[in-house]
This record gives structure tokens, C-alpha cells and sequence, in this order.
């Protein structure tokens, strides 16, 4: 699951990411509304937690913004005012759910895992091709009926091949879409992180390598 964390409060935006990053979710960073915009424009996030209360474009107006793009992720706004009213309010501005500061770190990872397991609008919740059948509700995995015992990083490098339906994902692709957009774009932790999945998968080899350019399934 990747996340954008939008706070303004640089503090608490580098504690939340890191505590995801240790629960094994792939945690941007944006300190502001409209760079928030930006980069929710320009990768492909599971969840938003955002902050009512940000400079140059406030969170309610992110909300909207994104609500009307048709933007696939889902939003969990946070604000330190956790009145019925606020809760209302920051739900009809498109926001999936809410949570009102001080929270309980506990509560907010179990909320995204909530909002992760529903997905995008329309999105399939299983994944098959050539025998392998992916669960993204239950995070499961299995090859011919064989469970596959998977990292959180193997199943979700499974789930973009899979996505992909044949095609073809250079190293570069597979890092963007499953590692945060601070990796070193040189790191080999994708092409190791592939080779454990083949090993895993089983024989016959499923996982392709496409000579100078990626990897397909």
C-alpha cells in the first residue's frame, strides 16, 4: 500500500512516515496543498492522510480538487478539531474517513489498513493470471492452489505485474509504484526483491525477464 502523508508539521509528518514505513507501507511526504496536488497528480497512491490545516492550498480544498479529478485514492483527513460537525464537513468534501488530533497511532495505521483493503472505486479485489491468484483484500497469494508465503514487497511487486496483464516493467517502474519516491532510483532492491518472488513462484519460471528493459509475468 503506498501512502502521501500531507502535514504541514514537518515534525509529525517524518514521525507518522516512519512508523508506516515500519508497518511495510510505502510512505511519500508533502508539506503543503498544492504539493500535495502535485505529486498526487503525478504517482499512484493507495491512501491520503490529509490535514485540513495547510498553507497555500488547504486541505479541504485538496479534497475537493482531487474529488472532482476522479483521483482513485482514498482520504483520510486529519484535523485537530474533531467536533460532529467538523466530522460532517470534512466528509462532504469527498474525504473516505476522518481523524480528529490527538489520535492514537494504533487507530490511524488501522483506519489506512480499513481504507486500503476497499481500494480504489471499481478496482478488482482478486488477481489472476497463468495460476497465480492474488487476495489484495486478504493479502493472500497462491500458485495452483499452493500458498504463497510472500514479504509484503513480493506481494505487492506481484499485484503491479499482475496489473500489468502481460506487460512489460522496467526496475525504475516497479520502485516508483512499490518503494517511496525517496529510494535511490540506482537501489537493486527491486531486482532482488524479483528474483526472490521467481524463487518463491516456483517452477515453471513465470517471471520473465525482458532483456534491457524489465520484467513481466
Amino acid at each position: 500500500m503506498r501512502i502521501l502523508v500531507v502535514e504541514d508539521d514537518e515534525e509529525l509528518a517524518r514521525t507518522i512516515a516512519d512508523g508506516l514505513r515500519y508497518e511495510g507501507m510505502s510512505t511519500d511526504l508533502a508539506h503543503d496543498g498544492g504539493k500535495a496536488l502535485e505529486m498526487a497528480s503525478a504517482a499512484e497512491y493507495d491512501v491520503l492522510v490529509l490535514d485540513r490545516d495547510l498553507p497555500v492550498i488547504d486541505g479541504d480544498a485538496v479534497c475537493r480538487t482531487l474529488t472532482a479529478m476522479g483521483h482513485p485514492a482514498r482520504i483520510l483527513m486529519l484535523t485537530a478539531a474533531g467536533t460532529l460537525n467538523d466530522i460532517v464537513h470534512g466528509l462532504g468534501q469527498g474525504a473516505d474517513d476522518y481523524l480528529a488530533k490527538p489520535f492514537s497511532y494504533l487507530e490511524l495505521v488501522a483506519r489506512l489498513r480499513a481504507l486500503g483493503r476497499r481500494g480504489p472505486a471499481g478496482a478488482p479485489t482478486v488477481l489472476e493470471r497463468r495460476g497465480v491468484r492474488v487476495d489484495t483484500v486478504r493479502r493472500m497469494a497462491e500458485r495452483d492452489g499452493r500458498l504463497l508465503r510472500l514479504t509484503p514487497k513480493e506481494l505487492d511487486v506481484l499485484e503491479v505485474l499482475l496489473e500489468a496483464d502481460g506487460g512489460a516493467l522496467r526496475p525504475a517502474e516497479l520502485l516508483k509504484l512499490v518503494w517511496d519516491a525517496d529510494i535511490d532510483p540506482r537501489s537493486t532492491i527491486a531486482k532482488v526483491t524479483v528474483h526472490q518472488l521467481r524463487r518463491k513462484l516456483g517452477d515453471p519460471p513465470l517471471i520473465e525477464t525482458v532483456p534491457g528493459f524489465g520484467y513481466r509475468l
